[in-house]
């Protein structure tokens, strides 16, 4: 969405944002923080290395004295709630991936000029997600375990930036936003959805968290909505599974 733009493209490569910024990065007028410690077991077991990425590296971000977009989680709620989470609920992530992006948050609002965009259960045409995962272990079983006891809203990528673009373009105050796909499904339901919209014939065995048994907590209800007049509302998530199956098969 900010492809019209002129842009400047950083990866890892050329600059760990761990550590402070290198001389070459040039006077922008936006800064799209999406640099961060994604691994959300292994954070678990590296905590401090999380909070390097996630706090010290958005600390650096926020350094260069531009706007700037945070892209923040789901996972700073506790997920005890039943009805969806907005901007004025208080946080209370439960593990190291949480509590270091809580930390990004305050580190990106202490700049003064953030929008942190809170999202959740991103998926997308490139990289590791869920939707290429499913894809995947499709092609080599008949049966995949997906875990039904946490509920949430899919997000697509590429309404995420559409959204993001709205959020700058509008000129809306500098804060805390929600921005999640419509609807709300389990991880489970999530997976039968994909291998239906791709027309592929793998069986959902649905299973529990605790049955996962992964080291990280998970939030069981991650809902986000947003209460802020102006926010841009993303279309249903299976709206962005479809657009996200035409990408994958183009």
């Amino acid at each position: 969405m900010f492809a019209g733009d002129e842009i400047t493209g950083v990866d890892l490569d050329t600059w760990d944002v761990s550590l402070p910024a290198p001389v070459w990065v040039p006077e922008v007028d936006l800064v799209l923080h999406a640099a961060a410690w994604t691994n959300v077991d292994g954070a678990e077991d590296d905590p401090q290395g999380a909070a390097i990425a996630n706090i010290g590296g958005t600390q650096n971000v926020a350094a260069l004295g531009h706007p700037l977009v945070y892209y923040s989680t789901d996972y700073v709620f506790d997920g005890t709630k039943r009805e969806p989470y907005v901007e004025s609920d208080s946080p209370n992530p439960q593990g190291a991936y949480g509590r270091t992006k809580l930390g990004g948050e305050g580190a990106a609002a202490a700049g003064g000029q953030a929008w942190i965009l809170r999202t959740s259960w991103l998926f997308g045409w490139t990289s590791t997600n869920f939707v290429r995962t499913m894809l995947r272990l499709a092609a080599e079983r008949s049966e995949v375990a997906v875990v039904a006891d946490q509920l949430g809203c899919p997000t697509y990528v590429g309404h995420l930036a559409r959204a993001t673009r709205e959020v700058v373009d509008a000129g809306l105050p500098y804060g805390v936003y929600h921005l999640a796909a419509q609807g709300e499904c389990t991880w489970a339901d999530f997976a039968e959805a994909i291998f239906e919209e791709a027309g592929v014939a793998c069986r959902v065995r649905r299973i529990t968290t605790e049955e996962l048994g992964r080291p990280a907590p998970r939030p069981a209800y991650s809902v986000l909505r947003t209460e802020k007049a102006g926010t841009p509302l993303l279309p249903n998530w299976r709206d962005g599974l479809r657009e996200c199956l035409a990408r994958l098969s183009a």
